[in-house]
C-alpha cells in the first residue's frame, strides 16, 4: 500500500521538527541522522555565508559554534512539495534566538530539498536566509526550572 502525499509531508514536517529540537538540545548524534551523507548546506548572516558539503561536516560545524551556546529555533508555516517518489522540496518561515557573544534574533527562511533513503526522509540540501537580524543584548538570560525541579 503506498502512502499519501499528506502522510509523506507529515514525515518531513516530524523530521524539521527534530532538527531543531536536536540543535537546541545539542544532541550532535541523533542530529547527524536528520541528513543525507552527501548534504549541502549553505548559511547566511549575520555571520559571513557559510557553506558545508556533508552531513558529517554539518554536525562538526555547528557543534564547534554552538556547543556551549543557548539557541532556540522555531519552524513555522511550512510549504512542503513532494517532488517525486523519494524527493521533496519545501520552505519554512523561521525565527532563531542565539545568545553567541551580545546574541541575536533572526527572522528569515529555510529552504529545504529532501531525499527519502531505506524509507526514512531526510535533509538533503538546506540554505538559510535572514530577512531581519535583531541584535543581542549583553544580559545573562536566567536559567530554567523545569517541572521536575519545582518544589511545590
Amino acid at each position: 500500500m503506498s502512502r499519501s502525499a499528506i502522510e509523506e509531508i507529515e514525515d518531513i514536517k516530524r523530521l524539521k521538527a527534530r532538527y531543531f529540537r536536536l540543535l537546541d538540545t545539542k544532541q550532535w548524534e541523533a542530529l547527524r541522522d536528520v541528513f543525507t551523507d552527501d548534504f549541502v548546506g549553505e548559511f547566511h548572516g549575520p555571520h559571513p555565508v557559510s557553506r558545508v558539503a556533508s552531513g558529517d561536516e554539518m554536525v562538526e560545524v555547528t557543534r564547534g559554534f554552538l556547543a556551549d551556546v543557548l539557541t532556540v529555533h522555531h519552524g513555522h508555516m511550512p510549504e512542503i512539495e513532494i517532488t517525486g517518489p523519494d524527493t521533496a522540496s519545501g520552505i519554512w518561515s523561521m525565527v532563531d534566538i542565539v545568545q553567541l557573544g551580545a546574541g541575536f534574533k533572526g527572522y528569515g527562511h529555510y529552504h529545504d530539498e529532501y531525499r527519502k533513503q531505506e524509507g526514512r526522509w531526510r535533509i538533503a540540501r538546506m540554505r538559510l536566509t535572514r530577512l531581519l537580524i535583531e541584535p543581542g543584548n549583553d544580559a545573562t538570560p536566567l536559567p530554567i526550572i523545569a517541572d521536575d525541579d519545582d518544589p511545590s
